[in-house]
């Protein structure tokens, strides 16, 4: 994918199967965290609060990630494991026969905040 500077545009260019995916990511962030600003960081879309990256999503050849606080995915390895899904320290990765939970995202999301201080 190409550099964007916006969400949507960043949406826009990914694999047609990622789309839905990527849309329902944006849509629970943003839910989850209101008052954080969309911005695109590193060539990845992202929700900072007060100058904090607090999440962020992306899209790959075979694969979609949700990247958080370290902390956050420690919290919920047992989770995130049991859902099947792989991580990183600071990400998870799904696919669309395996997509991460709406549930489950709010639970990230809720934790990186706090683990950021913000």
């Amino acid at each position: 994918m190409t550099a964007t500077s916006d969400h949507d545009s960043y949406i826009g260019e990914a694999h047609e199967a990622f789309r839905p995916l990527l849309e329902g990511l944006r849509a629970t962030l943003a839910r989850t965290l209101p008052d954080a600003d969309e911005v695109v960081a590193y060539s990845m879309p992202g929700f900072r609060i007060d100058g904090t990256i607090v999440a962020g999503y992306a899209a790959f050849t075979r694969q979609c990630g949700l990247y958080v606080q370290p902390a956050a995915i420690a919290e919920h390895a047992e989770e995130i494991a049991a859902a099947g899904l792989k991580t990183t320290k600071t990400g998870i990765t799904f696919t669309a026969r395996n997509p991460i939970s709406d549930g489950l995202v709010e639970k990230l999301a809720r934790t990186s905040r706090k683990a950021a201080g913000v």
